[in-house]
């Protein structure tokens, strides 16, 4: 199995379980006050990944390059955003039809990557994307 495969499986297992925890936890909690409590605790874990990794030293990089800082503080300040709206959502609404919505991310990132990036999709990519769109809203809304 190829290494950005299991991660990216990873990745969504985790994904999930920030929706079951997540749901559970705000059961009598404001939703951004939680998710700024989460924040901080995704933060410090981190941190403690790149110090128990002996990174520490490749921060002065990030912020020496600042373009890229731009563009990571962008991407934090859209996570932030993201994970502000899907925890209000979560919180209002069932998880079974709030994740579905929140996965069409990989249908806007793909769109998003030929636009900016010019990637090619062949016709079978695009057609499991467009079956991940109606997928997701088939499962939402249906």
């Amino acid at each position: 199995m190829s290494a950005w495969l299991l991660y990216a499986l990873l990745s969504a297992a985790s994904a999930a379980l920030v929706a079951i925890c997540g749901k559970i936890g705000l059961q009598h909690l404001d939703a951004n006050t939680a998710t700024a409590v989460r924040a901080v605790v995704m933060a410090l874990f981190l941190v403690g990944v790149v110090v128990v990794q002996g990174k520490v030293s490749l921060v002065s990089q990030v912020l020496a390059d600042r373009k890229a800082l731009l563009w990571i503080v962008c991407s934090g300040v859209a996570g932030a955003l993201s994970w502000l709206f899907y925890f209000m959502a979560i919180k209002a609404g069932p998880v079974s039809r709030v994740a579905p919505i929140d996965k069409l991310s990989v249908v806007f990132s793909v769109v998003l990557a030929v636009i900016l990036f010019g990637e090619r999709l062949s016709l079978v990519a695009g057609a499991g994307v467009a079956l991940i769109a109606a997928g997701a809203l088939l499962v939402a809304l249906g």
